[in-house]
């Protein structure tokens, strides 16, 4: 079960008035000095006024002429913090918006990557993110924008009413152009994020399966498939140029009829000397600074792709982020038990209505076709995830009222493709432990046959995870001693053997059963060797357990082998000895013991 936290169900405005807040200090700076300078911009044109008014009359002027040039330092000094601040509060935004957002997406798990896809993921921490962090400076320097045209139609009043009245017969005009643009900008905008977001997705899926299409031959057609989106990107880029270009257009078109106008009726007004000719040159810098859209046009498509990004960041925090307990385990020996378990993707029920016991101590291995949902059963197991439906128990406590340290503490994984984190190849294994110690993590890796190999590295157990080179068998070791080094009372391994040789799985394998009491394991198996070893084996089939049982009696069904890829040809029949299975995996047998392993 999953629970909807705050952020989840904010609305997406709420991420960006998170955001804003986040650098609200910073943002109100800005104001302010976006606002100074709108304020030394509109007074310098009454300074240059004023100062040519005294020079034409030839009285002293150089203290005006000192306020223009204060005024034109002033505005330098004010456009370069300007410039700092909007730069540095991107950045913070940013950064911000990322560590957020990144943290959900990780706490949120697998069903994140299911929903969006990992390409999508990457693109709207990214790019998006970048986008949104440009709207706490946006919003502060619009209204510094906005304040310009504002203060101009102010000074063009005191300067004279009709001034005023020309400018206020074309804004109506203006303020429809700028609405026009918000709109089409924001719906282009989102469009074209979303297809960017698209051919993201395609290319990290071509990424994780590079070497399938070269062997395949089929890079051209994968080339093609990830680039169909591309026309449609285009059209929608071509369409966001154009709501701008039309925009700025219709702006180039009024904003000059309206500065005419102002100048024209300003000579009128000088004739008739109700004006000076500082008065005059005042209200032809006024009339610019009132109709000029330009920037309002740059400032408020700037806002329109922040708020568009910020909507798709939002959708992220939609999905739910699983809710955790307070209790801890009692004392028990593992025990691991799904009630009625329902897990859905894509639509369908991929587990449903699953029962499973798995005893305390027993080594169980999962089996079943492809698509039967072996991964998803260890991910809910494991509570990687939550199942739709249904309850999963450890010892009598179920997972969701675990507290988080607790379940990670008493449950390890090891995986197919293990992640390697961490700076040296000793931070990876020892990865997630509270005090990793170095014996602890060399025994973890004698116990996965990592050891060998490592110890050849240049620097050992100091080797930089980038620079040690290792094949997926060994990379899958490392993922292993990694799952050894965490302990716990319950060991999943999601098909984590698959890439070992038959000798490296059949001493690993030894290793794992002789765990001893109060270790519970759960194998992902696809070998009929693997199953073999395994105490019981949980067959699944459409979604529920087919049957639980020994790996030899479930043999004798034909439904059973085929599982494997056996048939009912000659010996297809036959049950598989434990000989057998070690014969398969490379492992001599004891003499005069048939089916006794030796031991290592």
């Amino acid at each position: 079960m999953t629970t909807r936290n705050a952020d989840s169900s904010a609305p997406f405005g709420a991420l960006g008035r998170d955001a804003a807040r986040h650098s609200g200090g910073r943002c109100v700076v800005l104001c302010l000095v976006s606002t100074a300078a709108t304020g030394a911009g509109l007074l310098l044109p009454t300074a240059l006024g004023r100062a040519l008014d005294l020079l034409l009359a030839r009285a002293p002027a150089n203290r005006w002429v000192l306020y223009c040039a204060g005024l034109v330092l002033l505005l330098a000094l004010l456009d370069a913090c300007q410039t700092v601040l909007s730069g540095t509060v991107d950045a913070r935004t940013t950064a911000w918006l990322r560590r957020r957002l990144t943290g959900h997406v990780l706490a949120v798990g697998p069903r994140a990557a299911a929903r969006f896809g990992s390409g999508d993921l990457v693109a709207r921490l990214v790019g998006n993110a970048a986008q949104a962090g440009t709207a706490p400076a946006a919003r502060a320097a619009l209204l510094a924008a906005l304040a310009g045209p504002v203060g101009a139609m102010v000074a063009l009043a005191l300067i004279d009413p009709w001034l005023a009245a020309v400018f206020l017969a074309g804004a109506p005009v203006l303020a429809v152009l700028l609405r026009t643009l918000a709109r089409d900008t924001t719906e282009c905008v989102t469009r074209y994020q979303e297809v960017q977001g698209r051919i993201a997705s395609a290319l990290a899926e071509a990424l994780g399966g590079h070497r399938t299409i070269q062997a395949a031959g089929t890079a051209d057609r994968e080339t093609a498939r990830i680039l169909r989106p591309l026309p449609e990107l285009s059209r929608s880029g071509h369409r966001m140029w154009q709501v701008q270009g039309r925009a700025a257009g219709q702006a180039v078109a009024v904003a000059p009829l309206l500065q005419l106008g102002i100048v024209a009726v300003a000579g009128v007004l000088l004739a008739r000397h109700r004006l000076t000719v500082g008065e005059v040159l005042a209200a032809s810098r006024y009339a610019v600074l009132a109709a000029g859209v330009g920037v309002l046009v740059g400032q408020l498509s700037g806002l329109a792709r922040a708020r568009a990004a910020t909507g798709r960041l939002g959708e992220l925090l939609t999905e739910a982020v699983p809710a955790y307990g307070s209790r801890r385990l009692p004392a028990g020996p593992g025990r691991l038990e799904l009630r009625g378990v329902v897990a859905r993707r894509g639509g369908r029920a991929v587990l449903d209505g699953v029962d499973l016991l798995v005893p305390g101590g027993t080594t169980l291995a999962v089996v079943g076709r492809s698509g039967a949902g072996k991964s998803l059963l260890a991910a809910v197991a494991g509570r990687l995830t939550d199942p739709d439906a249904g309850e999963v128990l450890l010892d009598e406590v179920p997972l969701r009222e675990l507290s988080h340290a607790e379940l990670r503490r008493a449950i390890s994984h090891a995986f197919e493709r293990p992640a390697l984190l961490g700076t040296t190849v000793e931070d990876a294994i020892g990865l997630g432990l509270a005090s990793p110690s170095p014996t602890r993590v060399r025994d973890a890796a004698r116990t996965a046959r990592a050891d060998d190999f490592v110890r050849r590295l240049p620097d050992g157990y100091a080797t930089a995870v980038a620079d040690a080179p290792r094949s997926g068998g060994e990379s899958q070791r490392l993922g292993l001693a990694r799952a050894f080094a965490h302990g716990g009372r319950l060991l999943i391994l999601d098909d984590a053997l698959s890439s070992l040789d038959t000798v490296t799985e059949a001493h690993i394998t030894r290793a794992l059963l002789g765990d001893g009491p109060g270790t519970t394991r759960l194998l992902i198996a696809h070998r009929a060797a693997t199953a073999a070893r395994a105490d019981l084996v949980a067959w699944l089939d459409g979604g529920r357990v087919r049957a639980v049982g020994p790996h030899e009696e479930l043999w004798r069904d034909a439904g059973y082998r085929a599982v494997f890829g056996e048939g009912d040809g000659p010996g297809g029949s036959r049950k598989p000895s434990e000989a057998d299975a070690l014969r398969e995996l490379g492992t001599p047998e004891t003499p005069g013991a048939p089916g006794k392993a030796v031991s290592s």
